[in-house]
């Protein structure tokens, strides 16, 4: 049995090599299959939540190692949700995924082995098109760092409203936030401006701090497909070989 099991994690850990990229040729489902047929189970039987790092079962959501850079993480629903353009994570009840995503930045730090500040550290999603997995995923990890230095100068403003920016050469626009709960959830704020599945699929977004701590608030960053110079994924911003850890 024991043999077993250590078949089935070197195989379910083995089709996350080369991050989320290479599990579009292998399995859409890779990601829910891990969280809902070992994680789950092992956290509800055991108290342990197997290959994850962590498992919340009040709260609803994973935590995994993403194979790909030594300090990504992935933050996936325990629920089956498919992606930003699901209705489900606008729901009045559903869960503060940005939130806890946030609260599980302490990962990243602890695997570069260094206390690394709030703008520093990010959170993103792709867009519907722009990703290989069915199972929504929030990605957890270190921030490039001159994305750090082009988003330094928003850490000041007004809150809640919209200014652009051009990061990694293309079109995004940016918000500062006083939390990432309620109303400032990102999935929210966007939506006001995207109502619908079909506008939403088109979205990325990126979620850091505005500095050292997040005293100041977040900022949100928001860029989509169907924009001139737009993207449909934010995950260039951040950094999977967290070099900022290593130079400082």
């Amino acid at each position: 049995m024991l043999d077993f099991l250590r078949k089935t994690l070197v195989f379910s850990l083995a089709v996350l090599v080369g991050g989320c990229a290479s599990l579009a040729a292998s399995n859409p489902d890779a990601l829910w299959e891990i969280v809902n047929g070992q994680c789950v189970p092992s956290e509800q039987t055991t108290g342990k939540p197997s290959v994850c790092t962590k498992v919340d079962l009040a709260k609803r959501y994973a935590v995994l190692k993403d194979i790909q850079g030594n300090t990504q993480f992935l933050l996936i629903p325990t629920d089956r949700v498919t992606g930003i353009e699901s209705p489900l994570i606008l729901k009045p009840d559903a869960p503060d995924y940005w939130v806890d995503a946030w609260d599980s930045r302490h990962y990243v730090s602890e695997r570069a082995k260094v206390q690394l500040p709030d703008n520093q550290l990010g959170l993103e999603i792709n867009s519907k098109f722009r990703r290989s997995q069915s199972q929504l995923h929030i990605h957890i990890d270190c921030v490039q760092p001159d994305i750090v230095a082009a988003l330094a100068p928003y850490r000041d403003d007004v809150l809640n409203q919209w200014r652009p920016v051009t990061l990694d050469g293309q079109r995004y626009r940016v918000m500062r936030v006083a939390d990432l709960s309620g109303e400032n959830n990102p999935f929210r704020i966007v939506a006001r401006d995207h109502p619908g599945s079909d506008e939403m699929a088109e979205q990325t977004i990126f979620v850091t701090g505005t500095g050292q701590t997040n005293k100041d608030g977040w900022l949100i960053v928001n860029s989509a497909l169907n924009i001139e110079d737009g993207s449909g994924t934010a995950e260039p911003l951040l950094d999977h070989q967290c070099v900022i850890a290593k130079h400082g």
